[in-house]
């Protein structure tokens, strides 16, 4: 039986100097990373940002809502809850 996909509330900021985790605000993942909010760059930035962090494929990370906003929601497939939660330090 495959592993329910595991959702992260994120905080994004888009358009920072650099990319980062900066930790938990909120209940929510602070992420700033240094693309645009324009055509998806800033999305795809955070998922690659969050897939590295976790040591898996960009492909494996998704926002699944709140594309244009700041407040999103990642989806983590193929690894369960408790390992995201350790390998992010949530």
């Amino acid at each position: 039986m495959a592993e329910a996909p595991v959702r992260i509330p994120v905080k994004a900021v888009p358009g920072a100097s650099r990319d980062q985790i900066v930790g938990l605000l909120g209940g929510r993942l602070k992420i700033k990373v240094a693309a645009p909010p324009e055509g998806g760059k800033a999305n795809a930035a955070i998922c690659a940002v969050v897939a590295a962090a976790l040591g898996i494929k960009a492909r494996q990370v998704q926002v699944v809502a709140g594309h244009g906003s700041a407040e999103k929601v990642l989806e983590v497939l193929g690894m369960e809850a408790a390992e995201v939660s350790r390998r992010l330090g949530l």
